[in-house]
């Protein structure tokens, strides 16, 4: 089956012809497959989210090709509209983007501008907000009398209303407080595995992508640099680390053990194998 959304040598160059062109994608091949949770992560500057960004054709690729289900999404201007409804895109700190009278509205507006039927409308909007844990009565409200968290779940929601097959999120949980995450993280999962849909995650948090991802990419100047399950990943902690990328906690623990000369496994990136590794399964404590 080919994969729902790729990339064939994707180049774009900012300011181009000018002193201040930059070569931000560096012929790319890039790949999801449908119903995957994919995780990018890469340095700021890295071209993470220029990626993401051609991926609904925000952006136009300077050579290459995105293509959607084996489409070049360049091919009309009809089908690339089109695909922007099928490849939902949350920005950073999207709770920027609302501007609606009420939460109800601006969840509204892409289904909206997709010309669907009130009835399905009202639908779609009432799913999307159960899908990120918004109650009937927060529908009603200004989007400026919402907390900070919840105004981020009414930004996704308006994205999950379109129910697009390719959910897109650009570091959802910046700036939010530990339990803000862990719902938020709750929500997309909700979202992916009720669905069916890709999710494709950009985050720096660690635990998060070691917690949720099938597979990981790493972007560095422009290229992907790794690509692989995040045990294959985090298995080169110290290459992520010379990159100047983190690496989850548990995993720098376990990294330094294996300095230290203690035998334990190379790839450790959850609180769970890290207790599995130290009580050795087979018996006994790697420290007896």
């Amino acid at each position: 089956m080919a994969p729902i959304i790729k990339t064939e040598q994707l180049t774009h160059i900012y300011s181009k012809g000018t002193p201040f062109e930059h070569l931000a994608l560096d012929a790319v091949d890039f790949s999801a497959e449908r119903g995957e949770f994919l995780g990018i992560i890469g340095q700021t500057g890295s071209g993470k989210s220029t990626l993401i960004q051609h991926l609904n054709g925000l952006l136009k690729p300077d050579s290459g090709r995105v293509l959607f289900e084996g489409q070049d999404i360049w091919q009309s201007k009809v089908f690339n509209n089109s695909v922007r409804f099928k490849v939902g895109l949350v920005f950073q700190y999207p709770e920027y983007q609302l501007f609606e009278e009420t939460v109800f509205k601006d969840i509204s507006f892409g289904p909206k501008n997709m010309g669907l039927k009130p009835a399905e409308i009202e639908e779609r909007v009432y799913e999307a907000a159960d899908f990120v844990g918004l109650g009937e009565d927060i529908l009603k409200k200004s989007p400026f009398d919402l907390s900070g968290g919840e105004r981020r779940r009414a930004a996704i929601a308006g994205v999950i209303a379109m129910r697009p097959e390719v959910l897109i999120l650009d570091e959802p949980t910046a700036g939010l407080d530990p339990f803000g995450r862990m719902n938020l993280m709750k929500n997309i999962r909700n979202y992916h595995e009720k669905n069916g849909a890709t999710v494709i995650l950009v985050t720096h948090n660690m635990e998060e992508i070691a917690r949720e991802a099938d597979r990981m990419i790493v972007l560095s100047d422009g290229r992907i640099s790794l690509s692989g399950t995040p045990e294959e990943i985090f298995a080169r902690a110290e290459l992520l680390e010379s990159m100047r990328l983190e690496v989850p906690d548990i995993t720098k623990v376990f990294l330094e053990l294996r300095r230290l000369g203690v035998n334990v496994p190379r790839s450790v990136y959850t609180i769970e194998q890290a207790k599995k590794a130290i009580l050795n399964r087979e018996g006994g404590s790697l420290f007896a």
